[in-house]
């Protein structure tokens, strides 16, 4: 497996993670369409993903 095949994937907490794109994502997990090297991807989540905090506990503060 060479590097270019990594997608970027979230789970219903809309945390974000890399995964074989050969590979269907793990079971919670949807693939976001964003795919590349493993640090193509990582460098797009931390554009995206800007709040660590699980969706259920950033839900507490409204």
């Amino acid at each position: 497996m060479t590097d270019s095949q990594m997608r970027v994937v979230v789970n219903g907490e809309e945390q974000y993670s890399v995964w074989w794109s050969d590979r269907e994502p793990p079971l919670g997990w949807t693939a976001t369409g964003f795919e590349g090297t493993r640090q193509e991807c990582l460098d797009h989540i931390e554009t995206v993903w800007t709040d660590m905090r699980p969706l259920s506990v950033r839900g507490r503060d409204r």
